[in-house]
């Protein structure tokens, strides 16, 4: 695989292994709320293999081939987390989100700057 193949390929599956991650832990709240724990916990853990599937291959893609730091790949995962847990509050579970949550996404992208602006991809 290219650096450049990787470099996109990662991120791609960060946000995928998020969507199952973020049902994983908040679905069951909609989904099973009148279910016994046990089967909430336990389709949360199916649900939450499947991110793994997609999670441990992003990351060893992104800083074995595409150059990524461990450093960058966690602020990459915070920043995707919180993009998708925004869109599953608002359009899943029907939540609305406060300003603290846009003051949050701010500091966040500030983040991101700040590690990756010296960032040179793998060749």
């Amino acid at each position: 695989m290219t650096p450049r193949f990787a470099f996109i390929l990662a991120p791609i599956l960060l946000v995928a292994s998020n969507i199952f991650m973020t049902y994983a832990w908040y679905g069951h709240l909609k989904d099973f709320k009148s279910k016994p724990l046990w089967i909430a916990i336990g389709v949360s853990w199916l649900v939450a293999f499947l991110e793994y599937c997609l999670q441990v291959p992003a990351n060893r893609i992104g800083f074995q081939q595409a150059g990524f730091t461990l450093v960058q790949l966690k602020i990459m995962q915070e920043v995707i987390t919180m993009c998708v847990f925004a869109a599953f509050a608002v359009f899943y579970m029907k939540e609305r989100l406060t300003v603290n949550f846009l003051y949050a996404g701010i500091c966040l992208v500030a983040a991101v700057f700040f590690l990756f602006r010296d960032f040179k991809p793998a060749s």
